[in-house]
């Protein structure tokens, strides 16, 4: 039977006991700043949500409105849209690694 060279040298991988590793989040900062993360990124999609509320409405409202209102929902709406789809991903994944802290 042949065995590969990293097996010759070093011996029986299996034989290595390596304990679980878990992360410590009990630094004494490390509250405040999932608390400042939980702010800024629940504002930021608040304040994207209401412009893309906005936009909404300026792309439904043909018949009343000032055209410029129209002309800028219609350019930006699909922006905002894409950034308020990244911005929801980014809390999905703040969410899930951290967990929102709002100090309640």
């Amino acid at each position: 039977m042949h065995l590969p060279l990293w097996t010759a040298f070093s011996g029986v991988p299996s034989a290595v006991d390596v304990p679980d590793i878990t992360p410590d989040w009990n630094a004494p900062f490390i509250s405040g700043l999932t608390n400042i993360g939980s702010f800024i990124l629940a504002g930021a999609l608040i304040f994207v949500l209401i412009m893309l509320i906005i936009a909404f409405v300026g792309v439904i409202s043909k018949g009343g409105g000032s055209e410029r209102f129209q002309s800028w929902s219609g350019e930006w709406i699909l922006k905002i849209l894409a950034v308020a789809a990244g911005l929801g991903a980014v809390n999905a994944i703040f969410a899930f690694a951290v967990g929102f802290d709002f100090g309640f």
